[in-house]
């Protein structure tokens, strides 16, 4: 069951998503759980799927994206950081498998050390960037699509 704060947290992203990023709508993205700096997304195959009766790619790259940048709003938002101005700079998506079902999409928090790194320069400079990997996983619970990209937060 996730907690008040958790429950907090996904309804602020689901918001900002349908607010700033009205392509979640049609994607039909919704927002898990939040998590001890682990943000979990949920891909519906009805509204992502392609001629395969699979997982559309570019849908898995937009989750992907949407994963990773809403972690960060996440963990900036934790800082007390209230900003949507991130960008994905740079992005590389792999595709080791199919997905053919409804599909959890997970970003994970980088080592402490990069997170702090990133931090510490956008607090002195007012712009950071980080790499991020987020992954969607299959019905048995591995990777379908893997996405890294660098993300850039600018003041």
């Amino acid at each position: 069951m996730p907690s008040a704060s958790s429950t907090t947290a996904c309804q602020h992203l689901a918001q900002v998503f349908a607010s700033d990023i009205p392509l979640t709508a049609a994607m039909a993205v919704e927002v898990r759980d939040w998590h001890e700096q682990r943000l979990e997304l949920q891909m519906p195959l009805a509204e992502n799927t392609n001629h395969q009766n699979s997982m559309f790619g570019g849908s898995l790259y937009c989750a992907g994206v949407l994963a990773c940048w809403g972690w960060l709003h996440l963990r900036l938002l934790d800082e007390g950081i209230n900003t949507t101005h991130i960008v994905v700079q740079a992005g590389q998506i792999d595709y080791p498998l199919p997905v053919y079902g409804n599909a959890p999409v997970i970003c994970d928090a980088p080592d402490e050390a990069t997170w702090m790194k990133f931090f510490k320069m956008y607090q002195r400079h007012g712009k950071a960037r980080i790499s991020l990997t987020s992954r969607i996983l299959t019905e048995d619970e591995r990777d379908g699509a893997v996405f890294t990209g660098q993300f850039v937060l600018h003041s």
